[in-house]
């Protein structure tokens, strides 16, 4: 294949830091949905039919009494009206036709590029493997619907944990194809590097931790509880974790409300340690690049914020705007750690 011009390239990077935007964006919505309480609006899974939606009254009172057949409507919204119906059906609509966009998006783009013969033999396989983790996201998000139209008048908690953590890696894994495609030599490994990028990745670890615990805190509701900071309702470690840990063992771990809030707030301390600590030793090591520099002050810029976000979302029992918020720059915090190591990786 001869050298791909660079205008064709330009447009090639574009679109992969486009597709970037437009998961960040479902997950943003989705956070919204799940805010309002919205994600069990629409029953079904139609991925060609779904996309258009209630067009005349008898379409729109025909998906209301579908949705008064699940528990969440006659235990908890029973008094709801059509109208109210409406404004949640609005958020789980856009939510999943912005997934739908994204597939769309893809495929255009991917046939695009490769009728220009724009896309190197190493890419191919990238490329095609985001279309299995848009598939697989398709999936998890139905499976995640599904927990709460039988029994529960809620998704599960842990399969919206599934879902969300499974978006930032679909998230992750463009954002560091792009990155690549955009500086794609590599660094000579180094000794100091290599503990560097060592302390990166587990970083990285923490923060998948931190979003599945976000998701737990979520989806259990934890946030509208021990709304006090530092100290959990005057105590450092709330008693009910240690009750429910003798009463459940490891399963409190990730149900009790008391327990995932409490890992959830020492996981951001751990994160805010090491962000400090990266920063630190990437300030003072003279093999550093200045965009390695800036790429680890960018990092511990965002953990302060996140932090101090996260408090003030506690303190004020978690408004919407303020969830979503959370939730958004949890996006820039899994980037910004990305971008610290692919920095170190390629130039």
């Amino acid at each position: 294949m001869k050298p791909l011009d660079a205008r064709l390239r330009s447009q090639l990077i574009i679109w992969l830091f486009a597709g970037c935007f437009l998961v960040f964006a479902m997950v943003v919505v989705g956070g919204i949905t799940r805010l309002t309480g919205s994600g069990l609006s629409i029953t079904e899974w139609k991925v060609i039919t779904g996309t258009i939606p209630p067009l005349n009254e008898a379409a729109w009172q025909e998906e209301f009494l579908k949705y008064q057949q699940i528990p969440q409507f006659k235990e908890m919204n029973s008094h709801f009206t059509l109208e109210d119906f409406k404004f949640i059906y609005f958020w789980e609509y856009i939510h999943r036709l912005i997934g739908r966009m994204i597939g769309l998006f893809f495929l255009v783009g991917f046939i695009y590029f490769k009728l220009r013969n724009a896309i190197r033999k190493e890419l191919m396989p990238r490329l095609l493997f985001m279309f299995v983790l848009g598939g697989i996201q398709g999936f998890l998000g139905w499976y995640m619907v599904s927990s709460g139209l039988t029994q529960n008048i809620r998704v599960s908690h842990i399969r919206l944990a599934i879902h969300l953590t499974f978006a930032f890696i679909t998230f992750g894994y463009i954002f560091w194809v792009a990155m690549t495609e955009l500086s794609g030599k590599k660094i000579e490994s180094k000794a100091e590097l290599s503990k560097y990028k060592f302390a990166t990745n587990s970083m990285l670890v923490l923060v998948i931790l931190q979003v599945i615990y976000g998701a737990f805190v979520a989806g259990t509701k934890a946030g509208w509880f021990y709304n006090t900071w530092p100290m959990m309702d005057g105590q450092w470690m709330h008693e009910s974790i240690s009750f429910a840990f003798q009463n459940e063992g490891f399963k409190s771990l990730i149900d009790n409300l008391a327990s995932v809030q409490f890992i959830h707030r020492n996981l951001a301390y751990l994160i805010t340690a090491i962000a400090i600590l990266l920063w630190y030793k990437a300030d003072k090591e003279v093999l550093f690049s200045m965009k390695q520099k800036n790429a680890s002050k960018t990092l511990l810029l965002i953990v302060f914020c996140q932090v101090l976000l996260g408090i003030f979302t506690l303190l004020s029992s978690v408004p919407v705007w303020m969830g979503v918020a959370h939730q958004a720059l949890a996006f820039f915090l899994f980037a910004a750690t990305i971008n610290l190591l692919h920095k170190l990786s390629y130039n």
